[in-house]
């Protein structure tokens, strides 16, 4: 069978392993609470929170759309029209063309370039996040930790850029199955390297003071059998008066995070409460579900890239023989980012689910739905969230169920359990 073949075979394979962990993993039984009750929620909270969290995101729109517009139609300019390959070699021409120098510096070209011509975007956020009080930051901390996250993606994406074309010259028919393999790997990779690596670049972390709290929280940690190597304190308050906690790393790596302005502005219980969300994703392993399946769909995406790229008229288009050479990486770049935009529905609806098995979590673990859904209007209150969002962006981009559907569903527990 030709390398075409078994490639097709291995997507295949890999799409059925992908429906089948999501089919087993994900939470799909956990439908939103029903609509009568989310009005309900909705009306309980008081009018100008509501009225100011609306107002936000509506001036949050028109830069976040606008930069997704941006980012698409340069991705599509430069990787379905010869400018894209031309870009790879100006960048590579000043050390003589040599292979290296195009996938390294010629990829980082590119991608630097789309980020550039977003650039505008990103102040315009920062401009609304300033005027609504949000922001704690000046434009010389925001200039600054933009040009940490281009020198992060810069390395990471340097080593992967140099990894696959090196595979590409050493095994010229046979790259996507090592592309494949290494992309997986390099997912996995990245969940235990990157809270310990990369996330001390943006914060600093430090444990939790000993006292009531950590000792609540440790405690709390313990009942439920989730093994947490520490709760650590990010100093978040020098960028921003959100509020929030996560949970990050496998294994060795896992600790919970939480906010310095979450300690400033809940209470004990309501902290709590919000650990215990955070010990459900560790309970119930998201970040080894999130990790298996963004393993698997790397690799598929690789194969897919490899069999799609090798379609004539795409070639054509952007000007290259074969979607292997580093002059190619805009094409890439061009299919991942329309691939990306059509599943973002799908990413959107799993991330839901998941983080609402670890509502649900959290209810069951505290047994405190009062504080549950305090926590929560507090979360909107000062996140300046829009507790009811538009259903066309709900269903595009929410990551998390709304505030409503997060505040009936605590009321619905209580009537449940008697609370």
């Amino acid at each position: 069978m030709s390398p075409r073949g078994w490639a097709v075979l291995t997507l295949a394979g890999l799409a059925v392993a992908l429906v089948v962990a999501g089919a087993l993993l994900i939470p799909w039984s956990r439908p939103p609470a029903p609509r009568a009750d989310q009005l309900a929620a909705l009306r309980s909270l008081p009018v100008d929170q509501v009225t100011r969290g609306r107002a936000f995101h509506a001036a949050l729109r028109p830069g976040g759309y606008g930069a997704l517009a941006v980012g698409l139609a340069v991705a599509l300019l430069l990787g379905l029209t010869p400018l894209g390959s031309r870009l790879v070699e100006l960048a590579g021409r000043p050390f003589g063309g040599h292979w290296t120098a195009r996938a390294v510096l010629g990829g980082l070209a590119v991608v630097l370039l789309a980020d550039l011509l977003t650039l505008p975007f990103a102040a315009w956020r920062q401009t609304v996040l300033t005027r609504y009080g949000l922001s704690t930051q000046g434009w010389g901390g925001w200039a600054v930790d933009l040009l940490k996250s281009y020198a992060v993606s810069a390395i990471i994406g340097g080593l992967a850029l140099l990894g696959f074309y090196a595979v590409v010259r050493v095994a010229p028919r046979w790259w996507w199955a090592f592309g494949a393999a290494g992309a997986a790997g390099l997912v996995v990779l990245l969940s235990f390297v990157l809270p310990v690596l990369v996330e001390p670049v943006f914060n600093r972390f430090t444990p939790m003071e000993q006292g009531p709290l950590r000792s609540e929280l440790m405690t709390l940690a313990t009942r439920d059998g989730v093994p947490v190597r520490d709760v650590l304190v990010a100093d978040a308050s020098r960028r921003t008066k959100a509020v929030n906690a996560y949970v990050s790393g496998l294994g060795p790596t896992r600790r919970v995070v939480v906010y310095d302005t979450l300690l400033r502005e809940a209470t004990p219980a309501e902290v709590t409460s919000v650990v215990a969300h955070e010990l459900g994703h560790a309970k119930d392993r998201d970040v080894w579900v999130g990790t298996l399946t963004g393993a698997l769909g790397a690799a598929a995406a690789v194969v897919a890239l490899y069999l799609i790229g090798s379609w004539a008229p795409l070639l054509r288009l952007a000007g290259v023989d074969s979607v292997a050479e580093p002059r190619a990486f805009p094409l890439l770049i061009a299919l991942v980012t329309v691939v990306g935009l059509v599943a973002a529905p799908v990413q959107a609806l799993v991330s839901r689910r998941v983080e609402a098995r670890a509502d649900a979590h959290a209810l069951a673990l505290t047994g405190d739905p009062a504080t549950f859904e305090a926590m929560q209007r507090r979360l909107a209150g000062v996140n300046l969230a829009d507790p009811d969002p538009p259903r066309w962006e709900y269903l595009w981009s929410a990551s998390h169920p709304s505030t409503v559907e997060r505040i009936a569903a605590a009321r619905a527990y209580a009537r449940e359990s008697g609370r």
